[in-house]
């Protein structure tokens, strides 16, 4: 663990899974002091976290709760999307007009219906980082790319000594691609993984399942390519997801891993956010609509 950083800012993590614990994990490691934020102010507890890390020794840190976080002026928010505004307002009236909120989850849209401080900074961030969770054992399965950015060209100060620890994590003005870019294979993989109950490998079924992967590519490149033009979106959504599919072929998507443990899905956040985009520019998506008709149907069975 490195010293803390000059004038490091101190971090409130709210949403504390498999990536937000592996956020905190990164953060400490880097030097900076971490609170974690329950849903509700008045459920203060403390964790703590083991991390079984490939060649070294199992690593634990304690992460305290903290009711004196009054105001919040650093906070990583990953909690679930459809869980967000649930998780978040409680602590609205705590955070600072300034605040820096960086955004680490799967899915578009989250914020858009939450009255932030009219001078917040939400900065976004996009992984492909495998991690998985076994109780408050936290175990990484791959450390890839973690893109992060919002508009500006310029990285704020605690980026760097959070690179340092923080494998593969990049700055990216125009964090707005990457994730597009993820949305769209996660609007591909997750629904039908979901669905068929299925690992991301067997939608390679050379059958059904990639004739669906096919149908949802393609309503997902018309829209997009009449959101950001011809020049400028590739069309190439299933041939991503298809190469996505086999790189993570034994790995349980997101949308599945929720549906097997009983949990509302993300849909509404993924497809239904694209959805949503479509209805602006008077386009139908049918299949994408078929998924998420299907989904949101088993979410209202799980409650």
């Amino acid at each position: 663990m490195l010293n803390p950083p000059k004038n490091a800012p101190h971090w409130h993590v709210l949403g504390l899974g498999s990536l937000g614990s592996l956020s905190a994990y990164y953060l400490l490691q880097s030097g900076f002091t971490v609170s974690v934020l329950p849903r509700a102010p008045t459920h203060l507890v403390a964790r703590t976290l083991h991390f079984p890390l490939p060649h070294t020794a199992p690593l634990t840190l304690s992460l305290r709760a903290d009711d004196q976080g009054i105001p919040i002026t650093h906070l990583w928010l990953t909690v679930k999307a459809h869980d967000t505004a649930l998780a978040l307002r409680p602590w609205l009236p705590h955070l600072a007009s300034n605040a820096t909120i960086v955004c680490l989850q799967n899915g578009m849209g989250t914020l858009d219906d939450i009255a932030l401080p009219a001078d917040c900074d939400v900065i976004y961030a996009s992984s492909t980082n495998g991690v998985w969770r076994d109780a408050d054992q936290i175990h990484i399965a791959a450390e890839n790319t973690t893109e992060i950015g919002n508009h500006s060209n310029t990285p704020p100060e605690w980026l760097s000594p959070l690179q340092q620890q923080f494998s593969g994590l990049h700055w990216n003005h125009n964090i707005d691609t990457a994730r597009w870019q993820k949305l769209t294979v996660n609007a591909v993989i997750n629904p039908l993984t979901a669905l068929y109950q299925c690992r991301n490998g067997a939608l390679l079924d050379g059958g059904e399942r990639e004739r669906a992967m096919e149908k949802l590519a393609n309503e997902i490149d018309q829209l997009c390519t009449l959101i950001f033009g011809h020049s400028n979106w590739q069309a190439d959504t299933l041939q991503r997801s298809l190469s996505i599919a086999r790189q993570t072929a034994r790995n349980t998507s997101s949308m599945l891993a929720d549906r097997l443990a009983g949990r509302s899905t993300e849909i509404e956040f993924i497809n239904g956010f694209l959805l949503r985009q479509a209805e602006k520019y008077d386009v139908v998506l049918p299949f994408n609509q078929s998924c998420v008709q299907r989904l949101q149907a088993l979410n209202q069975l799980s409650q």
